[in-house]
């Protein structure tokens, strides 16, 4: 465990802050509908600006994290989004709202391309993924404090007043970050010779056919899962009989499970292989979205929602380590860019799905959503099979 005091631990904390504003959104959205009076559709398209724009963002900034270094990727990820947290603070309307949404996702494209390839080269190969796992806890700590935090804000000071009183001290450590990353050596473009050196060369030659496959069950499962728990909080509300503070507080649950799942997944990939622990992945996040259906406010619908987390979380690290073992280190940061551009932009279905709980309700659409999953996970379990790497 001595890598756990070398570069890990900023990481941690800048995966922390990264997160924190994007993981307000969700909790306080029964707060914000009751302000706009939305409807689910309007819900979605607030969630929609967000994720297309943080998607379509991962892609380019993977691009720009291997030609120009990772200091300016990560301190946008850090304090260009709280800043943009800032701004939403101050949204006056639901259109200004979703504009500087789009700005939130825009800012944070770059921090994942950058911060991965760093922790992973961090560590020796064999505890890559107990790394990336370990890494994964700050984002998830902010998944999983954030709602907890923003009922009580929001209560006292409104949606707004949350977004703002998180948002100034999140731009202060950004500005940290971004001086602790310049002392570390962190102010230019990576130097070939020092990531040949720090990185594992491919542990086997590319196949293409099968690294599509696992990406694949890697998106799915992070789109399907994270788009559902969204609307959690509106559908405890509305259909469960919940508080908006309640409802605003449940999404804690879920992400609890991400807390020791990310390094459980990481763990696991290093011991059984990473192929194993994805199928499994995908074929538990399928029925655990459809037991969404058959809840009631309180233990069935926490033991579904540690369900869903838990199983998201643990897929996250397991994907990333596969990326980094078996895509050479000139294109590790654009593949990743690939895979998150897939995984973080993806949940922009949430336009579609708040259409969709309008149209048939959230039975159906659930219902949907868990098929979907399945049929993903069979077909790249297919592929997949007889492979443990």
């Amino acid at each position: 465990m001595a890598f756990l005091t070398g570069l890990l631990p900023l990481f941690v904390l800048a995966h922390f802050g990264h997160h924190l504003m994007m993981a307000l959104l969700s909790p306080l959205l029964p707060f914000i509908r009751n302000d706009f009076s939305l409807s689910y559709t309007q819900v979605g398209g607030l969630l929609f600006s967000y994720n297309v724009s943080y998607g379509i963002s991962q892609l380019p900034a993977g691009w720009a994290a291997d030609r120009l270094g990772p200091r300016i990727m990560l301190t946008a990820g850090v304090a260009g989004v709280a800043l943009a947290g800032l701004l939403i603070g101050l949204s006056p309307n639901y259109i200004v709202l979703a504009l500087f949404l789009v700005i939130l996702g825009l800012m944070g494209g770059g921090y994942h391309p950058a911060a991965s390839p760093l922790v992973s080269a961090s560590v020796k190969p064999e505890n890559r993924g107990k790394a990336l796992g370990i890494h994964q806890i700050g984002g998830t700590g902010s998944f999983f404090l954030a709602p907890l935090i923003a009922a009580g804000l929001a209560s006292a000071l409104g949606w707004r007043g949350a977004f703002l009183s998180i948002s100034i001290p999140a731009i202060a450590f950004g500005i940290l970050f971004y001086i602790l990353l310049g002392r570390m050596g962190y102010t230019g473009a990576p130097k070939k010779k020092a990531a040949e050196i720090s990185a594992a060369k491919p542990s086997e030659p590319g196949d293409l056919r099968r690294l599509s496959a696992f990406i694949a069950i890697g998106i799915a499962s992070m789109v399907l899962v994270y788009s559902s728990l969204q609307f959690v909080p509106l559908y405890a509300v509305d259909i469960l009989g919940a508080s908006e503070e309640a409802g605003a507080m449940l999404l804690s649950v879920a992400y609890f499970g991400g807390i020791w799942g990310g390094p459980l997944g990481g763990y696991l990939s290093d011991r059984l292989g990473r192929i194993p622990v994805i199928i499994a992945v995908g074929l538990v996040a399928g029925p655990a979205i459809y037991l969404l259906n058959h809840v009631s406010l309180g233990f069935s619908l926490y033991a579904v929602l540690l369900l869903m987390g838990t199983a998201m979380h643990v897929g996250m690290p397991v994907v990333e380590s596969y990326i980094i073992s078996h895509v050479s280190p000139r294109k590790r940061s654009t593949v990743l860019g690939i895979y998150y551009t897939g995984s973080r932009g993806g949940p922009a279905i949430t336009l579609l799905i708040g259409y969709l709980i309008d149209t048939y309700q959230f039975y159906i659409t659930l219902s949907g959503i868990a098929l979907t999953m399945l049929a993903v996970a069979l077909v790249g379990t297919v592929l997949l099979w007889g492979k443990r790497g």
